[in-house]
C-alpha cells in the first residue's frame, strides 16, 4: 500500500455507549450508535453532557475549535482531565504541522471547514464527555489510503470528574490511550496538556475528520465517530486491559472502549472511580503494561473486535497467495524474499538463496546518523548448511587445483559476483574493499561487449550467488589433509536410565539406524566411523573390531585424570564391523541389568571422546545420553543451586549462567578439536541444564529434554530425535568468516558457536538446523550506487573427510531515504535477532531491564516510521510499516516466553533450555515459535491434499464443536472441544465419546477411514518437515492439561504474566505517542 503505512483498517474506535457508571448521573448516553465504517456517518452524539463541563469557548453543542498542529510539544499525552481551559482559538492552524515527508502527498486534503470543526469537536468532547452533539463529518476522500488503525480509546477516561483517587501506578498517564495501536483512539483533546480538551486534541490533527491521511477522526473516525467525543478522551489505555478496539462491528457502533480509566494528563492526579485508576500493573509486563483488570467499574464493557488489528496468518495467507510456488530470482540487489511461511522455488542468479541467508533489512541506511534515528537493527541469519529442496539445484564445487580459491590481496574475499573484471580481463576490481587485483593467468578470460568475462555462466563463483571450492593442504590442520569424521554414542548406564527401559531402547535402535549415517552424494556407504562408550561413576570403553568374535570391555576407573585405553578397535566402520557391534548392543542392557548405581560423571564423558579424537586425529560428534545431575567425584561435579527465590531479583541471572572452570576450558578443548556434543537429556529433577549445556551449545550441538522419560510415552517422540540427528547433513570442524564491503562491518555473532577473536566464528560442527544470526554497524558511509556487499565463507571438513570453502553472498541496497529501508524490513529476521540478543542480554541484566529496552526499541521503530515516513494523521492514530504491520504480535509473543518470563512456576531448566535452543535458530523456527500454528481439523476436506488454513492463536478462535492441532516445532496438541461431534471422536479415537478418552494417548491410533487417515498424515508430515520431533499431547475442553495448551495461545494473556496482543499495541501505541510529543 503505497508507502503509507498499514493504518488498521477499519477504525478502531467504537462508540462508546453510554458510559456505564455515569450515566445516571450524568445525562443520557449518547443516543444512537455511531455509523459503522463505511456506513452513512450518522450523527453523532454526544456523549452525555454533564460529564465536563463543556470547555468553555465553545457552546454546548458546538465543536470545539480546531487544535492546534500535528505533534505538538506539548501535548499532553493522554486524557486529561477535564480541564476547563478553554480551548485554542479556532485559528489554529489544524494541520499545523508541516507535512511529513514526502509521502504526504497521499495524505488527503484537509477537511472541508466545516468538517473541520465538527471534527475538532469532536475531540473535543473528547475528553469531556462531549458536549453536545456533534455529527460526524464524511469521512474524508482518500482515507482510506492511510486507514489508521483507530482504536476508541476508552471512554474517556479519566474524565469524569471523579473525586480523585488513588492514583494508579501504573500506568503512567501516558500509557493512557490505548491508542489503538491500530488505533486511532482519537485521543482525548486534552491531550494537550492541560489539555485542552476539546480542540485539543490538539496534538494530533485535528482529530475529528482530520484523521488526515485516513479516515477521518473524529466524527469520522470511521467506524463511529469517536466514541463520542469522549472516547476520546483518554485513551484507553483505560482498561489497557481491553484489547484493542477493532473495527465496529458492522452495525453496532463503534468499539465501546470505556475502560477503565486512562490515566489523566500528566501532571494530574489520576482519577479514581469508575474510569479512574488504571488497574494495576500487569504482571509480567515492563513496566507495567498496565492490566487493568477488565473491568473496573464502568460500563458493561463492549469487547472490541481483535479483526481489526492486524493479523499474522492474515499476513502469512497473503504472502503465499501472492508469491507462493512462484519461482524467487536472486538476480536483483536488495529485493526482499517471500516470507519463510511461504512455499516457493529459488533460483540462484548471483545472490544466495534466502534459504541461506536472510536480512532484517534488504535496505541499509547509508550514513550512521540514519541507522541511529530508526534504531532497526542491521543483522542478517545465515544457516549455511540449509536444507535444499530436492527441486533446486545443490551447491556447484569449483576446484581450482593447487591453487586453490582465488581471493583478493589485500581483504581475502572469494572470488564471487561482486568482483568487477578490468582491463580486457587482466586485473578485477574487489568488491569488498576496492582493491585492484592481477588475475592469475590460468583464470584470464577475455571480456565480452558488456565487460562481463566470456565464461560468466561457466563459473559458478561468477554467476551464483552460493558454491563450494575444493580446499587445498593450506586450508587443513597441520597441512594435511583430515580423516573422515566419527561419532561416539555415550550412554549412561545408572540405575534410572536401566530401569526405565532408556538403555535397551536406545541399543535397539541403533542397530538400524547405524545402516543409514550420513554419506556424500554417490557414495555406497558412510565414511563416518563408530564408537561407542557406557558410563556411570566410571566409563566403560568396548573394542570392536572386526576381527574380534566378540567385543572387549576396557574399564577407567581414573575420571580425574581421562584417557582412552585402546586406539586400534574403538573407533571402526560401522559396515565392517556390524556383527561385532550388534552383539555389542545385544549385551549392553544385559551387562548393567542388575545395576544399583545411580552416581553419574559427565565431564570425563566429554574428556574421553576429545581424547579419542585427537588420537585418531578426527573431528566428529559425541552423541551423549545422561539422565542426572553429576554428583561423583570428578571434574565437572554438580551441585543443586536452583533457587526460586532469586526468580524477579538482581541475582536472577545467575540462574542462567553456567559454572565457569573445567567448563569453559572444555567448550574450548571441544572446538580446537572439532568435537561436537549432542546432548540428549532425560531429568526427573532439576540437572543445572545451564552448565552441562555449555558445551554443546558452544560446538554447534543441540541438546534435547525429556522431562520424567516414559518408554512407553516418550519412546517414539526420543527416537524421532534421535534419527533426525544422526542422519542430518552436517560439517566438522568448521570456522566462518563473514566479510562485507566498506563502510559496516559484522560486530557481534549469536549462534551456538566459539569465538576466538573478534571476527572468526568457530563451531566444531555446523548441521542444516543451525544458523548463526550477525549484526553490522557502519564504520562510514554507505553508497546508493554500489550497494553493500556481505559474503560469508565457511570452511569445514565434508563427512567423507574433504576440506572444502562454502561461499554465500548477498549484495544489498543503500538508501538515505528511511521509506526505503521500512519497505525492505523482514519482521522474521528482525524477531529472530531480538529474541537472540534479548536471550544474551539476560545473562547481565534484570529481565526487567530486559523487557524494557524491547518495548522502548520497538516503540522507538515504529515513532521514527510514523514520523518520517507516514503521511501526517491523528496523533491517536497508530500508522505501522506494511513490512512491519505484525512486529508487535511477535514482540509481546517474545516478552512472554519462558526465559523472559519471571515465574516461580516456570522450571529453571526449561527456561535454560528454551534459551539455548533459541540461539541457534534460523528465521523459519524462531517465527513458528513465536507465532504457533493454530490448525483447524474440525471441517477439513479428506479429499484435498492441502492443510487447512492456520487461525490466529488466541482463545476467541477455538470452538466448543471444533477439533484443532496447535504446533510451534517444540511442542505439539490435538485440543478437542466439549461439544466435538461423536462421529469425529469414533473416526479419530475409534471412541464412542470424549468421555472415553484416555489420559496419557501420544500417538492416534492407525484406523482405517478418510478422517483418521487425513489428520494423521498431516500430523506425520509436520513431524517431517521440523527440525525437531514434537510430542502430541491430547487435551480436552476445560481438563487441566488444557492449561499448557493455553500458553501457546500467544494473542492472549500470557499465563505467567504478560500481555494480550491487544494491551501491548496499546501500550507500544502509547510510547510512540510520547517519543513524538
Amino acid at each position: 500500500m503505497s508507502q503509507q503505512g498499514y493504518v488498521a483498517a477499519p477504525p478502531y474506535s467504537q462508540a462508546q455507549p453510554r458510559m456505564g457508571g455515569y450515566q445516571g448521573g450524568f445525562g443520557p448516553g449518547p443516543a444512537q450508535p455511531y455509523g459503522h465504517y463505511g456506513g452513512s456517518p450518522q450523527a453523532f452524539n454526544a456523549p452525555p453532557t454533564g460529564m465536563m463541563k463543556p470547555p468553555v469557548s465553545s457552546a454546548a453543542g458546538m465543536p470545539p475549535p480546531p487544535v492546534s498542529s500535528h505533534y505538538n510539544p506539548n501535548v499532553q499525552q493522554n486524557g486529561a482531565h477535564p480541564q476547563r481551559y478553554p480551548a485554542p482559538p479556532t485559528g489554529s492552524a489544524a494541520y499545523g504541522q508541516p507535512p511529513q515527508s514526502a509521502y504526504n502527498s497521499m495524505a488527503s486534503q484537509a477537511p472541508p471547514p466545516g468538517q473541520q470543526l465538527a471534527n475538532q469537536m469532536s475531540a473535543m468532547n473528547l475528553n469531556n464527555y462531549a458536549q453536545g452533539p456533534m455529527q460526524s463529518p464524511p469521512p474524508t476522500p482518500n482515507s482510506v489510503a492511510q486507514q489508521p488503525f483507530q482504536m476508541a480509546p476508552p471512554p474517556a477516561m479519566g474524565q469524569p470528574q471523579t473525586p480523585p483517587g488513588p492514583q494508579s501506578p501504573q500506568m503512567p498517564p501516558q500509557m493512557s490511550q490505548p491508542q489503538s495501536p491500530l488505533t486511532n483512539m482519537p485521543i482525548a483533546g486534552p491531550q494537550i496538556g492541560g489539555p485542552p480538551m476539546a480542540g485539543a486534541q490538539m496534538g494530533g490533527p485535528p482529530m475529528a475528520g482530520a484523521q488526515i491521511g485516513g479516515p477521518p477522526m473524529a466524527g469520522a473516525q470511521i467506524g463511529g465517530p469517536p466514541m463520542a467525543g469522549a472516547q476520546m478522551g483518554g485513551p484507553p489505555m483505560a482498561g489497557m486491559g481491553r484489547p484493542f478496539p477493532g473495527p465496529p462491528p458492522p452495525g453496532a457502533g463503534g468499539f465501546q472502549q470505556p475502560g477503565p480509566g486512562a490515566a489523566g494528563p500528566l501532571g494530574y492526579p489520576q482519577q479514581a472511580g469508575p474510569f479512574g485508576g488504571m488497574a494495576g500493573p500487569q504482571p509480567g509486563m515492563p513496566g507495567g503494561f498496565p492490566g487493568a483488570p477488565a473491568q473496573l467499574a464502568g460500563p458493561p464493557q463492549k469487547k472490541l473486535d481483535p479483526d481489526s488489528i492486524p493479523s499474522t496468518t492474515q499476513v502469512i495467507e497473503d504472502d503465499q497467495a501472492k508469491q507462493g510456488g512462484q519461482v524467487f530470482n536472486t538476480n536483483i540487489r536488495g529485493q526482499v524474499p517471500p516470507l519463510v511461511t511461504t512455499d516457493f522455488t529459488v533460483q540462484d542468479q548471483g545472490n544466495a538463496s534466502p534459504r541461506f541467508m536472510r536480512c532484517t533489512s534488504y535496505s541499509l541506511p547509508c550514513t550512521i546518523d540514519l541507522a541511529k534515528q530508526c534504531q532497526v537493527p542491521l543483522a542478517t541469519i545465515i544457516k549455511p548448511f540449509a536444507s535444499l529442496p530436492k527441486n533446486e539445484t545443490p551447491l556447484y564445487v569449483v576446484n581450482h587445483g593447487e591453487t586453490g580459491p582465488i581471493r583478493c590481496n589485500r581483504c581475502k574475499a572469494y572470488m564471487c559476483p561482486s568482483m568487477q573484471f578490468i582491463d580486457g580481463g587482466r586485473r578485477y576490481q574487489c568488491g569488498f574493499c576496492n582493491c585492484v587485483n592481477e588475475v592469475p593467468v590460468f583464470y584470464f578470460q577475455h571480456l565480452d561487449h558488456m565487460g562481463r568475462r566470456v565464461d560468466f555462466y561457466e563459473r559458478p563463483e561468477l554467476s551464483l550467488g552460493s558454491y563450494e571450492f575444493v580446499a587445498t593442504l593450506d586450508y587443513c590442520k597441520n597441512n594435511k589433509p583430515p580423516n573422515p569424521p566419527a561419532y561416539i554414542f555415550m550412554i549412561d548406564v545408572s540405575y534410572n536410565n536401566i530401569k526405565s527401559g532408556l538403555v535397551k531402547l536406545i541399543c535397539d535402535e541403533l542397530k538400524t539406524l547405524l545402516d543409514k549415517l550420513p554419506s556424500e552424494e554417490g557414495a555406497e556407504s558412510s565414511a563416518i566411523k563408530v564408537g561407542f562408550v557406557t558410563y556411570n561413576k566410571v566409563l566403560h570403553f568396548y573394542n570392536v573390531k572386526s576381527a574380534l568374535a566378540q567385543p572387549q570391555m576396557m574399564v577407567v576407573s581414573d575420571t580425574a585424570e581421562m584417557f582412552v585405553p585402546l586406539l586400534d578397535g574403538f573407533l571402526v566402520n560401522y559396515q565392517d564391523s556390524k556383527a561385532v557391534i550388534y552383539n555389542l548392543l545385544d549385551q549392553i542392557p544385559d551387562m548393567f541389568a542388575e545395576t544399583n548405581e545411580s552416581e553419574t560423571v559427565f565431564v570425563p564423558v566429554i574428556q574421553a571422546g576429545v581424547e579419542a579424537f585427537k588420537a585418531a586425529e578426527c573431528s566428529g560428534k559425541l552423541f551423549i545420553f545422561h539422565s542426572s545431575m553429576p554428583t561423583a567425584e570428578a571434574p565437572g561435579k554438580l551441585k543443586n543451586r536452583d533457587d526460586k527465590k532469586l526468580v524477579n531479583t538482581e541475582k536472577e541471572k545467575t540462574l542462567f549462567q553456567p559454572q565457569k572452570g573445567v567448563y569453559e576450558q572444555l567448550s574450548k578443548d571441544c572446538v580446537a578439536q572439532g568435537c561436537c556434543v549432542d546432548l540428549f537429556l532425560f531429568p526427573s529433577q532439576y540437572v543445572d541444564l545451564t552448565t552441562m549445556a555449555d558445551v554443546p551449545s558452544h560446538t554447534g550441538g543441540s541438546v534435547y529434554k525429556y522431562n520424567n522419560f516414559q518408554v512407553e510415552t516418550d519412546g517414539e517422540h526420543f527416537l524421532r530425535d534421535l534419527r533426525k540427528d544422526v542422519q542430518k547433513s552436517i560439517g566438522f570442524d568448521a570456522i566462518m568468516r563473514v566479510r562485507t564491503s566498506t563502510g559496516f562491518r559484522a560486530t557481534d555473532f549469536f549462534g551456538a558457536i566459539h569465538m576466538n577473536n573478534t571476527t572468526d566464528i568457530e563451531m566444531a560442527a555446523v548441521d542444516c538446523d543451525k544458523a548463526v544470526t550477525v549484526e553490522f554497524k557502519h564504520d562510514d558511509t554507505l553508497s546508493e550506487e554500489t550497494g553493500a556487499h556481505i559474503q560469508c565463507a565457511l570452511l569445514y571438513t565434508t563427512i567423507s573427510g574433504q576440506r572444502r570453502l562454502r561461499i554465500h553472498n548477498l549484495s544489498l541496497n543503500c538508501t538515505s531515504q528511511l521509506s526505503e529501508l521500512y519497505k525492505s524490513c523482514e519482521t522474521d529476521s528482525l524477531i529472530n535477532f531480538f529474541a537472540k540478543s534479548a536471550y544474551r542480554a539476560i545473562l547481565n541484566q534484570p529481565l526487567k531491564n530486559v523487557k524494557e529496552i524491547l518495548v522502548n526499541q520497538t516503540a522507538h521503530m515504529l515513532a521514527c516510521y510514523r514520523k518520517n515516513c507516514a503521511s501526517p494523521s491523528a496523533a491517536s492514530q497508530l500508522i505501522l510499516p506494511d513490512a512491519m504491520k505484525v512486529f508487535p504480535v511477535y514482540m509481546n509473543s517474545l516478552m512472554k516466553t519462558a526465559p523472559l518470563v519471571g515465574s516461580t512456576e516456570l522450571s529453571t531448566d526449561d527456561r535454560a533450555h528454551q534459551r539455548l535452543s533459541v540461539m541457534a535458530m534460523g528465521v523459519e523456527e524462531s517465527q513458528l515459535l513465536l507465532y504457533p500454528r493454530l490448525i483447524p481439523l474440525h471441517n477439513i476436506d479428506v479429499n484435498s491434499e492441502a492443510l487447512p488454513a492456520p487461525v490466529r492463536c488466541s482463545e476467541e478462535r477455538l470452538a466448543d464443536s471444533g477439533m484443532f492441532l496447535l504446533e510451534n516445532g517444540h511442542s505439539m496438541f490435538l485440543w478437542l472441544g466439549q461439544a466435538s461431534p461423536p462421529d469425529h471422536i469414533q473416526g479419530i479415537f475409534n471412541l464412542p465419546s470424549l468421555a472415553h478418552l484416555q489420559g496419557h494417548m501420544c500417538a492416534l491410533p492407525e484406523l482405517d477411514n478418510p478422517l483418521s487417515n487425513k489428520v494423521r498424515s498431516i500430523i506425520s508430515g509436520l513431524l517431517e518437515k521440523r527440525p525437531n520431533s514434537m510430542k502430541l499431547q491430547i487435551v480436552r475442553q476445560k481438563d487441566k492439561p488444557e492449561m499448557l495448551f493455553r500458553q501457546f495461545l500467544v494473542e492472549d494473556k500470557g499465563l505467567h504474566g504478560g500481555a494480550s496482543y491487544m494491551d501491548f499495541l496499546c501500550y507500544v501505541h502509547r510510547e510512540i505517542r510520547q517519543l513524538l510529543t
